[in-house]
């Protein structure tokens, strides 16, 4: 039990005692209290408490009446303005990054050695899906390569795993233009973080498992088997329908050119459409009548005369396409991070007092007793309802994120959300794959299936026993650690995405037992640091006494705070300083007594 505060006898503190016992006292799944350090304290994971400080609406004169109505619809309109640029922001940024890194995505798919290899082919998937930003676009290349027979169903199943960890980079890019205020950054990372760390989870498990028993693939040719396919169901369009008016007046891209580059059938360059039909409709190819699937036509030919160039901004410039992804990409993170703060801040004003309340009860309602269960189900059933009715999930996961910051939505209720989109996208995708053409239609809908058994699976294993929920206490603790240090957020994005799956990568291209040695040894090694982790804070009589605490290690072993130093003196102009923290929250993390007082 921790010493008390006023007896005065807690001696004073080493360096990496104090560190060691701060990232104790900030764990989530800690079982000793903290100190109250005065009274009023409360949780900083709890949602705060947005109090209106107007007069009530019997206070108010006819006049300020009418005034506040015209205010609400203002604010309104504006939050709707800033929710809908903020979409159409996060297209543009997929079109940038399917221009930057298109050729790249395409060539990496024709590798059909190396995605023989189910570790290099998860990695594929995510590299791929980070690049592209488009889960379906990643999705549609695979679908091709298997009706194509340049890729078996086999080797298809870890790189649909991998494009389902990659699409929740979107989620984590977002939740950085929160990073201002520590409470609000803490709640909208974590969030972003647990979407994320379940996908991961799943791949962990179900990649070793898939790649001894083949799970996902004899289920999904169970399930093609029994079924009744009835090819051209077309999936809803609403969110397209509203965005496209727009983003199509920025920019209209070819897809099929990313497709056709993977399975080698490309013969147009550029990705930029340059000619569409008459009625509008951009045509495949974009250059004189020339498909990416098909011979070119010439312009003085009888189809010739059905083709216009496409209006958008773009379509008569002779700029290579890392230009106009260069410009897209400046442009569409600049409008979205501008409302992104602009949908924060008229949360923060719209969702104050009787309103906030009311909000809150009813995203984060429970059914009564005995029932209060089947919340969380329900919430998977919306999460999934919504994600088919936009058709995108990281649009949808995108906007529970702003949520979460400004703490209209809790974490634990997000969770089920998050999960619910997972398997709203895979329905989405599996019409899409109905809507397919004959040849590739059983393809299509079995890669579509296992993307749905996949998600399907990591519910079951990391949702329905309530005692299996780890990604909710993980997403915690990374917060807790974003919150005091906000370059965490930046080298988790960096490791999750980047550096190692291209570690797994390299590891899995030296061969199967390079691999088995070095990444059974870093499992092994973080699985005992974790158990001695947990032995040091519930039963430290258990372990020897070297291993009561980790200060007998280097300081930058067990401790950021070297790290933070190192990092404070190579960012410039205090980019990556510390969110600004409250007086309470100074004291909670400066004071040595405090520290001190908690068992390591």
């Amino acid at each position: 039990m921790p010493n008390s505060l006023t007896g005065g006898q807690a001696p004073h503190p080493t360096l990496d005692t104090v560190d060691l016992v701060d990232r104790s006292l900030r764990n989530a799944g800690n079982t000793h209290p903290a100190p109250v350090l005065e009274e009023g304290d409360t949780d900083p994971w709890a949602l705060p408490h947005l109090k209106d400080t107007g007069k009530s609406w019997k206070e108010l004169s006819v006049a300020s009446r009418l005034r506040r109505v015209v205010i609400s619809l203002l604010q309104a309109c504006g939050l709707l303005g800033s929710l809908y640029f903020f979409i159409c922001s996060l297209d543009t940024l997929s079109s940038a990054f399917q221009l930057l890194g298109s050729k790249v995505a395409g060539d990496i798919f024709k590798d059909n050695v190396v995605l023989s290899n189910p570790v290099a082919g998860m990695v594929i998937g995510v590299l791929v899906t980070v690049l592209v930003q488009s889960s379906s676009t990643s999705s549609s290349i695979v679908v091709s390569m298997v009706a194509s027979q340049l890729l078996t169903v086999q080797a298809s199943v870890p790189v649909i795993m991998g494009v389902n960890v990659g699409t929740s980079i979107t989620s984590t890019l977002v939740s950085m233009a929160q990073s201002g205020e520590r409470n609000e950054f803490r709640r909208a990372f974590s969030g972003s973080a647990v979407h994320g760390i379940f996908n991961w989870l799943t791949v962990l498990i179900l990649l070793p498992l898939e790649s001894v028993a083949a799970v996902l693939e004899q289920l999904s040719e169970l399930a093609l088997g029994t079924a009744r396919l009835q090819p051209r169901v077309q999936a809803p369009d609403i969110l397209k329908v509203l965005t496209q008016p727009l983003t199509h007046l920025i920019v209209q891209l070819d897809t099929g050119v990313i497709v056709g580059s993977a399975t080698g059938k490309a013969t147009n360059s550029s990705l930029i459409k340059r000619w569409c039909s008459a009625g509008g409709q951009a045509t495949q190819g974009n250059s004189s009548g020339c498909g990416a699937f098909g011979p070119c036509a010439e312009r003085n030919n009888s189809a010739a005369a059905d083709t216009l160039r496409c209006r958008h901004l773009f379509a008569g410039m002779a700029l290579t396409d890392a230009a106009v992804g260069c410009i897209l990409l400046a442009g569409s993170l600049l409008v979205l991070c501008t409302c992104l703060v602009l949908v924060v801040k008229l949360l923060n004003s719209v969702l104050r007092g009787r309103v906030a309340q009311a909000v809150r009860t009813v995203v984060n309602a429970d059914f009564p007793f005995p029932f209060g269960w089947l919340s969380g189900y329900l919430a998977i059933l919306v999460g999934a309802g919504l994600t088919f009715v936009l058709q995108s999930s990281s649009v949808f996961t995108a906007a529970i994120v702003p949520l979460m910051g400004v703490g209209v939505i809790s974490l634990d209720r997000a969770y089920p959300l998050f999960l619910g989109s997972n398997i709203g996208t895979t329905t989405t995708a599996l019409l899409a794959a109905l809507a397919s053409p004959a040849d590739m239609m059983l393809s299509a809908v079995q890669v579509a299936l296992i993307h749905f058994f996949f998600n399907l699976a990591g519910i079951l294993l990391w949702y329905l026993v309530p005692a299996m929920r780890l990604p909710i206490p993980l997403a915690k603790h990374f917060g807790d650690l974003t919150a005091r240090y906000r370059w965490v957020a930046i080298a988790y994005l960096l490791l999750s995405f980047l550096l190692l799956p291209l570690a797994a990568f390299g590891l899995s291209l030296a061969g199967g037992t390079v691999l088995a040695l070095v990444g059974g040894s870093l499992v092994g090694l973080v699985l005992l640091v974790v158990l001695i982790n947990v032995l040091q804070r519930h039963r430290q009589a258990w372990l020897p006494h070297r291993l009561r605490s980790w200060a007998w290690l280097p300081l930058w072993l067990h401790s950021l705070e070297p790290w933070d130093r190192l990092v404070m003196r190579c960012c410039p102009c205090g980019a990556c300083s510390p969110a600004e923290a409250t007086d309470k929250d100074a004291r909670c993390y400066e004071n040595p007594e405090v520290l001190a007082s908690q068992q390591l």
